[in-house]
Protein backbone atom coordinates (compact mmCIF):
# COMPACT_ATOMS: atom_id res chain seq x y z
CA UNK A 1 0.00 0.00 0.00
CA UNK A 2 1.50 3.44 -1.24
CA UNK A 3 0.67 6.07 1.29
CA UNK A 4 -1.26 9.72 0.26
CA UNK A 5 1.47 12.17 -0.80
CA UNK A 6 0.91 15.32 1.28
CA UNK A 7 2.42 17.66 -1.05
CA UNK A 8 0.18 15.91 -3.71
CA UNK A 9 -3.12 16.57 -1.80
CA UNK A 10 -1.87 20.21 -0.87
CA UNK A 11 -0.85 20.88 -4.37
CA UNK A 12 -4.49 19.68 -5.78
CA UNK A 13 -6.45 21.73 -2.95
CA UNK A 14 -4.53 24.97 -4.81
CA UNK A 15 -5.58 24.08 -8.35
CA UNK A 16 -9.11 24.06 -7.09
CA UNK A 17 -8.65 26.98 -5.01
CA UNK A 18 -7.30 29.04 -8.59
CA UNK A 19 -9.95 27.47 -10.54
CA UNK A 20 -12.31 28.65 -8.67
CA UNK A 21 -11.33 32.15 -8.69
CA UNK A 22 -10.05 32.29 -4.99
CA UNK A 23 -6.50 32.14 -5.00
CA UNK A 24 -4.38 34.78 -2.79
CA UNK A 25 -1.61 36.17 -3.40
CA UNK A 26 0.59 39.28 -1.75
CA UNK A 27 1.78 42.11 -3.76
CA UNK A 28 4.24 44.40 -2.82
CA UNK A 29 2.84 47.74 -1.24
CA UNK A 30 5.42 50.26 -0.01
CA UNK A 31 4.01 53.19 1.46
CA UNK A 32 4.25 56.56 0.02
CA UNK A 33 2.92 59.81 1.71
CA UNK A 34 -1.13 61.13 1.96
CA UNK A 35 -2.14 57.57 2.01
CA UNK A 36 -0.95 56.30 -0.96
CA UNK A 37 0.78 52.70 -1.90
CA UNK A 38 3.33 52.15 -4.65
CA UNK A 39 2.06 48.81 -6.37
CA UNK A 40 4.45 47.61 -8.95
CA UNK A 41 4.98 50.84 -11.05
CA UNK A 42 1.58 52.30 -9.94
CA UNK A 43 0.54 54.58 -7.18
CA UNK A 44 -2.36 53.89 -5.61
CA UNK A 45 -4.62 55.88 -2.60
CA UNK A 46 -5.02 52.95 0.05
CA UNK A 47 -8.46 52.46 0.43
CA UNK A 48 -8.36 48.73 1.86
CA UNK A 49 -6.04 49.07 4.83
CA UNK A 50 -7.33 49.32 8.57
CA UNK A 51 -5.21 52.74 9.83
CA UNK A 52 -8.64 53.99 10.54
CA UNK A 53 -7.21 57.39 12.56
CA UNK A 54 -3.95 57.81 10.43
CA UNK A 55 -1.45 57.00 13.19
CA UNK A 56 0.68 54.76 11.32
CA UNK A 57 3.26 57.40 10.31
CA UNK A 58 2.46 60.33 13.05
CA UNK A 59 5.86 62.06 14.13
CA UNK A 60 4.85 61.59 17.78
CA UNK A 61 4.31 57.52 17.05
CA UNK A 62 7.72 57.43 15.14
CA UNK A 63 9.58 59.47 16.51
CA UNK A 64 8.97 57.19 20.19
CA UNK A 65 10.07 53.75 18.74
CA UNK A 66 13.48 55.81 17.51
CA UNK A 67 13.92 57.01 20.30
CA UNK A 68 13.52 53.44 22.34
CA UNK A 69 14.94 51.75 19.72
CA UNK A 70 18.52 53.64 20.20
CA UNK A 71 18.40 52.27 23.62
CA UNK A 72 16.45 49.13 23.62
CA UNK A 73 17.62 48.09 20.54
CA UNK A 74 15.26 46.11 17.77
CA UNK A 75 14.47 42.61 19.53
CA UNK A 76 13.38 41.84 22.72
CA UNK A 77 15.18 38.24 22.88
CA UNK A 78 13.07 36.53 24.97
CA UNK A 79 9.21 35.71 25.80
CA UNK A 80 7.82 37.77 28.28
CA UNK A 81 7.88 35.27 31.24
CA UNK A 82 11.45 34.72 30.52
CA UNK A 83 13.17 37.76 30.11
CA UNK A 84 11.67 39.52 27.38
CA UNK A 85 9.18 41.91 29.60
CA UNK A 86 10.61 45.57 29.89
CA UNK A 87 9.40 48.67 31.38
CA UNK A 88 7.94 49.87 28.15
CA UNK A 89 5.95 46.70 27.87
CA UNK A 90 4.80 46.94 31.83
CA UNK A 91 4.04 50.60 30.86
CA UNK A 92 1.93 50.22 28.00
CA UNK A 93 -0.20 47.43 29.66
CA UNK A 94 -0.86 49.73 32.50
CA UNK A 95 -2.04 52.18 29.82
CA UNK A 96 -4.30 49.82 28.07
CA UNK A 97 -5.78 49.08 31.22
CA UNK A 98 -6.62 52.50 32.27
CA UNK A 99 -7.93 53.01 28.74
CA UNK A 100 -10.12 50.07 29.25
CA UNK A 101 -11.05 50.72 32.38
CA UNK A 102 -9.60 47.55 33.80
CA UNK A 103 -7.84 46.64 36.23
CA UNK A 104 -4.91 44.62 34.34
CA UNK A 105 -3.84 44.07 30.37
CA UNK A 106 -1.97 41.69 28.90
CA UNK A 107 0.13 41.73 26.01
CA UNK A 108 0.41 39.71 22.98
CA UNK A 109 1.91 39.60 19.17
CA UNK A 110 -0.74 39.58 17.59
CA UNK A 111 -4.97 39.55 17.30
CA UNK A 112 -5.10 36.08 16.53
CA UNK A 113 -2.69 34.97 19.06
CA UNK A 114 -4.92 36.66 21.64
CA UNK A 115 -7.88 35.09 20.61
CA UNK A 116 -6.34 31.58 20.21
CA UNK A 117 -4.44 31.91 23.90
CA UNK A 118 -7.43 33.38 25.40
CA UNK A 119 -9.93 31.01 24.58
CA UNK A 120 -7.52 28.08 25.18
CA UNK A 121 -6.96 29.58 28.45
CA UNK A 122 -10.61 29.92 29.26
CA UNK A 123 -11.96 26.81 27.79
CA UNK A 124 -9.84 24.98 28.10
CA UNK A 125 -7.37 24.64 31.42
CA UNK A 126 -8.13 22.58 34.20
CA UNK A 127 -10.50 20.05 31.29
CA UNK A 128 -10.20 16.52 31.89
CA UNK A 129 -11.66 13.01 31.29
CA UNK A 130 -13.28 13.20 34.45
CA UNK A 131 -14.45 17.52 34.31
CA UNK A 132 -17.21 19.05 32.20
CA UNK A 133 -15.74 20.19 28.68
CA UNK A 134 -16.63 23.74 28.13
CA UNK A 135 -19.31 25.18 25.48
CA UNK A 136 -18.05 28.37 23.28
CA UNK A 137 -21.27 30.08 21.33
CA UNK A 138 -20.15 31.76 18.32
CA UNK A 139 -21.67 34.83 16.06
CA UNK A 140 -21.87 32.78 12.67
CA UNK A 141 -19.32 35.77 10.98
CA UNK A 142 -17.00 36.07 13.40
CA UNK A 143 -13.37 36.15 12.92
CA UNK A 144 -11.82 32.84 12.04
CA UNK A 145 -9.43 33.23 15.20
CA UNK A 146 -12.34 32.88 17.68
CA UNK A 147 -13.87 30.16 15.67
CA UNK A 148 -10.22 28.45 15.63
CA UNK A 149 -9.43 29.33 19.04
CA UNK A 150 -12.45 27.03 20.45
CA UNK A 151 -11.68 24.52 18.27
CA UNK A 152 -8.17 24.20 19.62
CA UNK A 153 -9.59 24.50 22.89
CA UNK A 154 -11.39 21.17 22.51
CA UNK A 155 -14.54 23.37 22.99
CA UNK A 156 -17.91 22.20 21.78
CA UNK A 157 -18.51 25.03 19.43
CA UNK A 158 -22.21 26.06 18.66
CA UNK A 159 -23.06 29.19 16.39
CA UNK A 160 -26.03 31.59 16.28
CA UNK A 161 -27.09 33.23 13.48
CA UNK A 162 -25.13 36.64 12.95
CA UNK A 163 -26.31 39.47 15.42
CA UNK A 164 -29.10 37.83 16.71
CA UNK A 165 -29.14 37.55 20.81
CA UNK A 166 -31.80 35.26 20.85
CA UNK A 167 -29.87 32.69 19.03
CA UNK A 168 -27.06 32.61 21.25
CA UNK A 169 -29.99 32.30 24.13
CA UNK A 170 -31.11 29.84 22.30
CA UNK A 171 -27.91 27.83 22.04
CA UNK A 172 -26.65 28.71 25.98
CA UNK A 173 -30.32 26.66 26.93
CA UNK A 174 -29.29 23.96 25.10
CA UNK A 175 -26.45 22.88 27.13
CA UNK A 176 -27.19 24.19 30.49
CA UNK A 177 -24.66 21.71 32.09
CA UNK A 178 -21.58 22.87 30.50
CA UNK A 179 -19.61 26.08 31.64
CA UNK A 180 -20.03 28.98 28.58
CA UNK A 181 -18.46 31.78 26.90
CA UNK A 182 -20.05 33.67 24.50
CA UNK A 183 -18.24 35.51 21.73
CA UNK A 184 -18.25 37.82 19.61
CA UNK A 185 -16.00 40.43 17.36
CA UNK A 186 -17.47 44.03 18.27
CA UNK A 187 -17.33 45.37 14.86
CA UNK A 188 -17.88 42.83 12.43
CA UNK A 189 -14.34 42.97 9.94
CA UNK A 190 -15.67 42.19 6.43
CA UNK A 191 -19.52 43.70 7.12
CA UNK A 192 -18.77 46.83 9.34
CA UNK A 193 -21.44 46.43 11.54
CA UNK A 194 -21.71 45.99 15.35
CA UNK A 195 -22.58 43.55 17.94
CA UNK A 196 -25.89 43.75 19.76
CA UNK A 197 -23.30 43.83 23.37
CA UNK A 198 -26.32 44.75 25.74
CA UNK A 199 -28.59 41.96 24.26
CA UNK A 200 -25.72 39.62 24.43
CA UNK A 201 -24.37 41.05 27.69
CA UNK A 202 -28.23 40.23 29.37
CA UNK A 203 -28.00 36.32 27.87
CA UNK A 204 -25.09 35.92 29.27
CA UNK A 205 -26.15 37.48 32.86
CA UNK A 206 -29.57 35.41 33.10
CA UNK A 207 -27.49 32.20 31.72
CA UNK A 208 -24.20 32.08 33.58
CA UNK A 209 -22.29 32.72 30.48
CA UNK A 210 -18.94 34.49 30.35
CA UNK A 211 -19.07 36.59 27.67
CA UNK A 212 -15.69 37.88 25.33
CA UNK A 213 -15.60 40.77 22.75
CA UNK A 214 -12.69 41.04 20.00
CA UNK A 215 -13.13 44.48 19.42
CA UNK A 216 -10.20 44.48 16.73
CA UNK A 217 -11.96 47.36 14.33
CA UNK A 218 -13.69 49.44 17.57
CA UNK A 219 -10.73 50.41 20.07
CA UNK A 220 -9.97 53.75 18.86
CA UNK A 221 -13.02 54.86 17.27
CA UNK A 222 -15.94 54.26 18.98
CA UNK A 223 -17.05 54.92 22.43
CA UNK A 224 -15.68 57.47 24.86
CA UNK A 225 -11.77 58.21 24.49
CA UNK A 226 -11.71 55.40 21.54
CA UNK A 227 -12.14 52.74 24.33
CA UNK A 228 -14.40 50.73 22.09
CA UNK A 229 -17.72 48.99 21.52
CA UNK A 230 -17.49 47.76 24.94
CA UNK A 231 -17.29 51.09 26.50
CA UNK A 232 -19.80 52.65 23.70
CA UNK A 233 -22.19 50.25 24.57
CA UNK A 234 -22.43 51.70 28.37
CA UNK A 235 -20.67 47.80 29.77
CA UNK A 236 -18.11 47.19 32.30
CA UNK A 237 -15.87 44.55 33.62
CA UNK A 238 -19.08 42.77 35.14
CA UNK A 239 -20.63 42.63 31.26
CA UNK A 240 -17.40 41.72 29.55
CA UNK A 241 -14.76 40.09 31.71
CA UNK A 242 -12.27 39.97 29.00
CA UNK A 243 -12.08 42.48 26.31
CA UNK A 244 -9.24 42.00 23.43
CA UNK A 245 -8.33 44.87 21.27
CA UNK A 246 -5.54 45.06 18.46
CA UNK A 247 -2.97 47.62 18.26
CA UNK A 248 -2.29 47.69 14.32
CA UNK A 249 -5.55 48.99 13.16
CA UNK A 250 -6.63 52.73 14.49
CA UNK A 251 -3.52 52.59 16.91
CA UNK A 252 -1.26 52.36 14.11
CA UNK A 253 1.43 49.68 15.22
CA UNK A 254 0.76 46.56 15.72
CA UNK A 255 0.25 43.55 18.15
CA UNK A 256 -2.75 43.35 20.90
CA UNK A 257 -3.98 42.68 24.06
CA UNK A 258 -6.93 41.03 26.68
CA UNK A 259 -7.84 43.41 29.22
CA UNK A 260 -10.16 42.06 32.65
CA UNK A 261 -9.93 42.23 35.71
CA UNK A 262 -6.56 40.87 37.41
CA UNK A 263 -7.91 37.40 38.04
CA UNK A 264 -8.67 36.77 34.92
CA UNK A 265 -5.43 37.84 33.48
CA UNK A 266 -3.39 35.75 35.66
CA UNK A 267 -5.00 33.03 34.76
CA UNK A 268 -4.61 33.43 31.23
CA UNK A 269 -1.09 34.09 32.10
CA UNK A 270 -0.70 30.43 32.79
CA UNK A 271 -2.09 28.75 30.35
CA UNK A 272 -2.58 31.09 27.64
CA UNK A 273 0.26 29.04 24.91
CA UNK A 274 0.26 31.73 22.74
CA UNK A 275 1.81 34.27 25.38
CA UNK A 276 4.11 32.08 26.81
CA UNK A 277 5.98 30.52 24.32
CA UNK A 278 6.60 33.06 22.42
CA UNK A 279 9.11 36.23 21.63
CA UNK A 280 7.63 39.84 23.10
CA UNK A 281 6.94 41.89 21.09
CA UNK A 282 10.05 44.64 20.56
CA UNK A 283 10.45 47.09 23.40
CA UNK A 284 10.56 49.95 21.09
CA UNK A 285 7.31 48.87 19.42
CA UNK A 286 5.68 49.04 22.96
CA UNK A 287 6.95 51.98 23.48
CA UNK A 288 5.58 53.80 19.82
CA UNK A 289 2.38 52.49 20.84
CA UNK A 290 2.10 53.93 23.88
CA UNK A 291 2.62 57.08 22.42
CA UNK A 292 0.03 56.52 19.70
CA UNK A 293 -2.56 55.28 22.64
CA UNK A 294 -1.80 58.57 24.22
CA UNK A 295 -2.90 60.17 21.20
CA UNK A 296 -5.76 58.30 20.45
CA UNK A 297 -7.00 58.47 23.85
CA UNK A 298 -6.66 62.88 23.78
CA UNK A 299 -7.53 62.97 19.79
CA UNK A 300 -6.04 66.37 19.87
CA UNK A 301 -6.29 66.66 16.03
CA UNK A 302 -9.89 65.78 15.90
CA UNK A 303 -9.15 62.27 14.13
CA UNK A 304 -12.23 60.20 15.09
CA UNK A 305 -14.43 63.51 14.23
CA UNK A 306 -12.46 63.80 10.66
CA UNK A 307 -12.96 59.62 10.01
CA UNK A 308 -16.76 60.22 11.08
CA UNK A 309 -17.36 62.78 8.51
CA UNK A 310 -15.64 60.84 6.05
CA UNK A 311 -17.73 57.78 6.18
CA UNK A 312 -20.74 60.31 6.28
CA UNK A 313 -19.46 61.85 3.13
CA UNK A 314 -18.41 58.16 1.50
CA UNK A 315 -22.27 56.83 2.33
CA UNK A 316 -24.09 60.49 1.02
CA UNK A 317 -22.37 59.55 -2.54
CA UNK A 318 -22.96 56.23 -2.77
CA UNK A 319 -26.75 56.52 -2.00
CA UNK A 320 -26.41 59.30 -4.65
CA UNK A 321 -25.12 56.51 -7.16
CA UNK A 322 -27.48 54.04 -6.33
CA UNK A 323 -25.03 51.80 -4.78
CA UNK A 324 -26.19 49.41 -2.57
CA UNK A 325 -23.73 49.43 0.90
CA UNK A 326 -24.84 47.15 3.62
CA UNK A 327 -26.12 49.22 7.38
CA UNK A 328 -22.09 50.00 8.44
CA UNK A 329 -21.80 53.09 10.11
CA UNK A 330 -18.17 52.31 11.01
CA UNK A 331 -14.90 52.95 8.42
CA UNK A 332 -15.81 49.70 6.91
CA UNK A 333 -18.08 49.83 4.07
CA UNK A 334 -18.75 46.91 1.85
CA UNK A 335 -19.65 46.97 -1.63
CA UNK A 336 -21.42 43.82 -2.39
CA UNK A 337 -20.53 41.36 -5.56
CA UNK A 338 -22.32 38.97 -7.69
CA UNK A 339 -19.12 36.76 -7.54
CA UNK A 340 -15.72 36.45 -7.03
CA UNK A 341 -14.99 37.17 -10.44
CA UNK A 342 -16.85 40.33 -10.57
CA UNK A 343 -15.17 41.47 -7.19
CA UNK A 344 -11.65 40.63 -8.73
CA UNK A 345 -12.90 42.80 -11.97
CA UNK A 346 -14.16 45.46 -10.08
CA UNK A 347 -10.87 45.72 -8.09
CA UNK A 348 -8.74 45.62 -10.90
CA UNK A 349 -11.22 48.59 -12.84
CA UNK A 350 -10.46 50.61 -9.27
CA UNK A 351 -6.55 50.04 -9.59
CA UNK A 352 -6.69 50.84 -13.10
CA UNK A 353 -8.33 54.03 -11.97
CA UNK A 354 -5.46 54.62 -9.09
CA UNK A 355 -7.31 53.06 -5.98
CA UNK A 356 -6.28 50.42 -4.03
CA UNK A 357 -9.22 48.26 -3.17
CA UNK A 358 -8.88 44.71 -2.15
CA UNK A 359 -11.82 41.73 -3.85
CA UNK A 360 -12.78 39.64 -0.64
CA UNK A 361 -14.02 36.65 -1.76
CA UNK A 362 -14.78 32.64 -0.17
CA UNK A 363 -13.42 31.43 2.11
CA UNK A 364 -12.83 34.65 4.04
CA UNK A 365 -17.01 35.39 3.29
CA UNK A 366 -20.10 33.43 2.73
CA UNK A 367 -20.20 31.19 -0.35
CA UNK A 368 -22.36 34.38 -1.96
CA UNK A 369 -20.77 37.15 0.05
CA UNK A 370 -17.75 38.31 -2.26
CA UNK A 371 -17.85 41.80 -2.05
CA UNK A 372 -15.54 45.28 -2.34
CA UNK A 373 -14.21 45.66 1.28
CA UNK A 374 -13.80 49.78 1.61
CA UNK A 375 -12.57 51.22 4.05
CA UNK A 376 -11.97 55.18 5.30
CA UNK A 377 -9.37 56.56 7.39
CA UNK A 378 -9.51 60.04 8.54
CA UNK A 379 -6.01 60.59 6.55
CA UNK A 380 -8.25 60.35 3.56
CA UNK A 381 -9.23 63.97 1.53
CA UNK A 382 -12.48 64.65 0.40
CA UNK A 383 -11.07 65.03 -2.78
CA UNK A 384 -9.90 61.57 -2.47
CA UNK A 385 -13.69 60.24 -1.77
CA UNK A 386 -15.00 61.87 -4.29
CA UNK A 387 -12.44 60.17 -7.17
CA UNK A 388 -13.06 56.99 -5.21
CA UNK A 389 -16.92 57.82 -5.85
CA UNK A 390 -16.67 58.76 -9.51
CA UNK A 391 -14.71 55.69 -10.16
CA UNK A 392 -17.28 53.37 -8.72
CA UNK A 393 -19.63 55.81 -11.07
CA UNK A 394 -18.16 53.77 -13.76
CA UNK A 395 -17.83 50.42 -12.97
CA UNK A 396 -20.59 47.97 -13.82
CA UNK A 397 -22.94 47.82 -11.44
CA UNK A 398 -22.99 45.15 -8.93
CA UNK A 399 -25.93 42.79 -8.62
CA UNK A 400 -28.82 44.18 -6.09
CA UNK A 401 -29.88 41.57 -3.55
CA UNK A 402 -25.70 39.92 -2.96
CA UNK A 403 -25.31 38.97 0.30
CA UNK A 404 -23.08 41.03 2.81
Amino acid sequence: MTRPDLLARLDAARVEREQAGLLRRARVCDVLPDGRRRVGDRVLVDFCGNDYLGLAAHPDVVSALTRAASTEGVGSGAAHLVSGHRGAHAALEEELADWTGRERALLFSTGVMANLGALQALLGAGASPARHKALCVQDRLNHASLIDGAMLAGAELRRYPHADAAGAARQLDARPDLPALVATDGVFSMDGDVAPLRDLATVCRHRGAMLYVDDAHGLGVRGPGGAGSVAAAGLGTRDVPILMGTLGKAVGCAGAFLAGDARWIEGIVQFARTHVYTTAMPAALAAATQAAVRLVRTDPEGRRERLAANIARFRVGAAQLGLTLSTSATAIQPLPMSSPVAAVSAATALEAAGFLVVAIRPPTVPPQGSRLRITLSAAHTAAQIDALLDALARMPRPVEGAVV
